[in-house]
């Protein structure tokens, strides 16, 4: 943790106003162990984003509910496989629509 601490602050020397974003890649299927994590690294780093990996298998969309819930960080991206062609945008009204079909 002190490592991304470190590499948080040397971006922000060497690029003014960097890192502009600063995103979290997280298991979907890892229920609520991931809000533990958000908070864990939300302690050294503002993070502003998270990229929910392995959305794809999980039935009821993983912890996506629960960490925009407990921890008010919006997701981003999504990972719906194993390719980089397989990353999206999170839609919220899509994810929802899905989720009730």
């Amino acid at each position: 943790m002190r490592e991304l601490e470190k590499v948080y602050r040397v971006l922000g020397k060497k690029i003014p106003g960097a890192p502009h974003e600063c995103i979290l890649v997280l298991d979907a299927t890892t229920g609520q162990n991931a809000i533990q994590q958000v908070k864990m690294f939300r302690e050294i780093l503002p993070i502003s984003g998270l990229f929910l990996a392995k959305l794809d298998g999980t039935a009821k969309g993983g912890a996506v509910i629960a960490i925009r819930d407990e921890v008010d960080v919006p997701v981003k991206f999504i990972g719906v496989g194993e390719g980089p062609e397989d990353v999206e945008a999170f839609d919220p009204d899509e994810f929802v629509e899905a989720l009730f079909a």
